[in-house]
This record gives structure tokens, C-alpha cells and sequence, in this order.
């Protein structure tokens, strides 16, 4: 891979099924820390769902708990504050990474329990992030991913970066639509930090496919004040 990052419209547009994606960086003026997080569906249960701010966490919810057919790998809550670090996953693992924090454990230890989604004959990918404030800015990013398509064994594949101004990385759980959906290759893209996150979150929600995405949380951290501004679009509403 080379070191020419874009824009998340470019990594976005034309593709209709990225699936769910994770973004972390550094704003072009290094004072901030960023994160995203989206969720797209096909299915009615997929797209039946809201993104709801609770503190420092963010927690998926059904938007019409009447159409909920299978809660397990739909509901859960993809962003958690845990002292200085913030966690950032696509299922329920954000709760595993927060118990072992909590224990003074670390992201890869607790991913290391955990595996792909058994929702044959996808296996969508685990794909998590953490950001860590402590003594500075860095993040590290991980997939769990079925290596041999048929759900019995899992690859992990993880990642640590140090923030490069103006820059972040972007994993997503699918390259694209498909049946089976193929899953996420090679390590997380480069992509362009603007300095302002509501330009970044109108960039990434508009370049999202129009009929398929359904929530998007994006997040600023001044690294010298630690004020945290975030911005939720949900497709649904509340």
C-alpha cells in the first residue's frame, strides 16, 4: 500500500455495501483526535435501528422495537469510555474489550477471546478500534476475520498506529455488496482528517449509499482540553 491517503467520499462512493466502518485519526491541525462509526443494513431488522447518546457512549437501539426479529448481533453498544481510552467496535466485543480494561488488560488480549459473527455464510468480521489518551494520542485498530469460510477457524489481524496529522485509517467489514458479502482485505486504509467534524460527518454520511446506510456517530477530542464534540445522524430519527 502506498502513503497517499483519501478522502472518505472517495473510499465511499460506488460502493454500495461497505457494511460497517470505523474511521480514527488526526485533524490536519493536530489538535484533535477523531472517530466514525457507521452502520448500513439490507435486511428489515438490519435497518431497524438508531444510534442514541448515553454520557460518553454511544448504544444501538431499535427504532420500531415491534419489527425486532433477532436482537443478538443488532443491538449492542458500539462506543464505550473506559478512563482514557475510548473503544470503538461493530458488536457486542465492545463489551469484552471494556471488561478487560477494567481489569487492567489490554484490546488485544480481550480480542483474542473473541471471533467473527456466526451469521453464516457471511461471517461478518469483528472490527474494532481504541483510542488511547494516556501520556499522548495513539490508537490501535483490529479484524477478526473466518479463515477458511466455513466458520470454524479465525484469523486476527491487529493493528497500531501512530497518528500521523491530517490522517486515519478506515476498516470496514465488507469490500462490497455480494452473496456471500466478501469480507475486508488488507490492513486499514489511509484517509484524509479535515480540522472540522461536522464537514467530516456530512462527507461520510453523504458518500454513504443512499438506500442502505442507516446511522453514522462522528467524534472530535481536543487533545489539549479534552472537550469531546460529537455529531449523530441517524436515518430513521427518534
Amino acid at each position: 500500500m502506498g502513503y497517499e491517503a483519501k478522502t472518505m467520499r472517495s473510499a465511499l462512493t460506488g460502493n454500495s455495501y461497505p457494511g460497517r466502518g470505523i474511521v480514527v485519526g488526526k485533524s490536519a491541525d493536530g489538535a484533535k483526535a477523531f472517530y466514525a462509526y457507521f452502520i448500513m443494513g439490507r435486511s428489515e431488522n438490519s435497518r431497524n435501528r438508531i444510534f442514541v447518546e448515553e454520557g460518553d457512549n454511544v448504544t444501538i437501539y431499535p427504532y420500531d422495537e415491534s419489527k425486532v426479529k433477532d436482537p443478538s448481533l443488532i443491538i449492542y453498544s458500539p462506543v464505550k469510555r473506559v478512563g482514557q481510552d475510548v473503544i470503538v467496535t461493530n458488536g457486542d466485543q465492545t463489551d469484552t474489550v471494556e471488561q478487560y480494561l477494567k481489569e487492567g488488560k489490554c484490546f488485544v488480549c480481550a480480542l483474542k477471546t473473541r471471533c467473527f459473527e456466526p451469521d453464516a455464510p457471511n461471517y461478518t468480521p469483528r472490527i474494532s478500534a481504541i483510542l488511547h489518551f494516556k501520556d499522548g494520542f495513539s490508537y490501535e485498530m483490529s479484524i477478526l476475520k473466518s479463515a477458511d469460510g466455513k466458520g470454524e477457524k479465525c484469523d486476527r489481524f491487529n493493528f497500531a498506529f501512530e497518528p500521523v496529522d491530517g490522517e486515519g485509517r478506515f476498516i470496514h467489514t465488507y469490500m462490497r455488496d455480494g452473496a456471500p458479502l466478501p469480507t475486508f482485505e488488507g490492513e486499514p486504509e489511509r484517509v484524509l482528517i479535515p480540522n472540522d467534524v461536522k464537514q467530516f460527518s456530512e462527507e461520510i454520511w453523504e458518500s454513504l449509499d443512499k438506500d442502505n446506510k442507516i446511522s453514522l456517530v462522528c467524534c472530535a477530542f481536543d487533545l489539549a482540553t479534552g472537550e469531546m464534540q460529537r455529531i449523530v445522524t441517524n436515518k430513521y430519527g427518534k
